[in-house]
């Protein structure tokens, strides 16, 4: 991958951090908390990339640095191959913040004039593109009411609109479909995929783990300030073997299939079988079949998102 160099060529990367750390001290210095600690990640750009962790791991502490809402106590962070601290860095971002709080006195089509205005987005520009994004998530017959009228899923989708007034190269985003319904969540991923399409590096944390695997293509997981996973969404989700459902055999049948069965489920009258090789689910087939057994399926077995999450957190502790 080509990186940025002494020269000023451009880097591939939208997001740059080496060893990127934020420790917090107590007003005495007795007690050091790690939010962030040592991070090193590259996120090339045009990417749909998820920043998985559980609560406290240090997801938001990580993004604040990016924006420069808080400094970091060591490492660095380039933003399309700008220093993290330079305001023009921030020029070309987009950002969603979790439990966003906009004053609910504005209407829609205000407060997005307004926020366009702040970031120096001419009125003519403003008049044309507001219209557009109101249209694009969905919130069209809304832009003359009141904030204090609107829903929950409606303030996230204008949130969205919001971070998305100067068509940003790169977006941020920290949980964006927070409670928004199903249809508004498929609207939102339709956006995002026309905005990957165009280009757009969409980085994204949230807890919605299978909205992160339909939408992401990479992913790396943050435990206790520490990247302790990373890699694409197919490749750590890849098949475990196979998965063969049929009516419960006879006990004999049973025994037999448990010795080449990495797992064996059996509930109500059915048996759920998992193996590791095609061969061995092959063989499943044939003496199922001569026990009078009906297959209803047999599927490829791969893990969700989720349980790889689950599974690497989980052994960490």
């Amino acid at each position: 991958m080509r990186r940025a160099t002494t020269r000023g060529m451009p880097s591939d990367f939208a997001i740059e951090t080496r060893n990127l750390t934020k420790v917090y001290r107590s007003l005495l210095g007795r007690r050091v908390v790690r939010a962030v600690d040592g991070v090193s990640l590259s996120v090339e750009r045009g990417l749909s990339f998820g920043f998985l962790g559980p609560n406290g791991a240090g997801k938001t502490t990580f993004v604040k640095m990016l924006l420069s809402a808080t400094h970091p106590t060591a490492g660095s962070a380039l933003l399309l191959n700008r220093p993290a601290q330079d305001p023009n860095a921030r020029r070309s971002i987009g950002y969603l913040p979790e439990n966003h709080h906009f004053p609910t006195y504005f209407t829609g089509a205000g407060m997005l004039d307004f926020y366009a205005s702040l970031s120096g987005m001419d009125a003519r520009s403003r008049k044309r593109r507001i219209p557009e994004l109101l249209d694009w998530v969905g919130l069209t017959g809304w832009e003359n009411v009141r904030l204090s009228k609107y829903s929950k899923g409606m303030l996230q989708r204008l949130g969205l609109a919001q971070a998305l007034m100067h068509s940003p190269a790169l977006l941020i985003l920290d949980e964006p479909s927070d409670g928004v319904d199903p249809m508004g969540r498929i609207r939102i991923r339709e956006i995002l995929r026309s905005l990957e399409e165009q280009g757009t590096t969409i980085f994204i944390n949230s807890h919605l783990l299978a909205e992160v695997e339909s939408f992401c293509r990479e992913v790396a997981i943050l435990h206790r300030g520490r990247v302790v996973l990373r890699g694409s969404v197919q490749d750590l989700t890849a098949g475990r073997g196979y998965r063969l459902r049929a009516t419960a055999p006879p006990e004999r049948v049973l025994d037999e299939l448990r010795r080449s069965a990495s797992e064996t489920v059996i509930q109500d009258g059915w048996v759920t079988l998992q193996f590791p090789a095609r061969d061995a689910a092959n063989r499943a087939i044939d003496l199922l079949r001569r026990a009078g057994s009906e297959i209803e399926c047999v599927t490829a077995a791969s893990s969700t998102l989720e349980e790889v999450f689950v599974k690497t957190v989980g052994a960490l502790g």
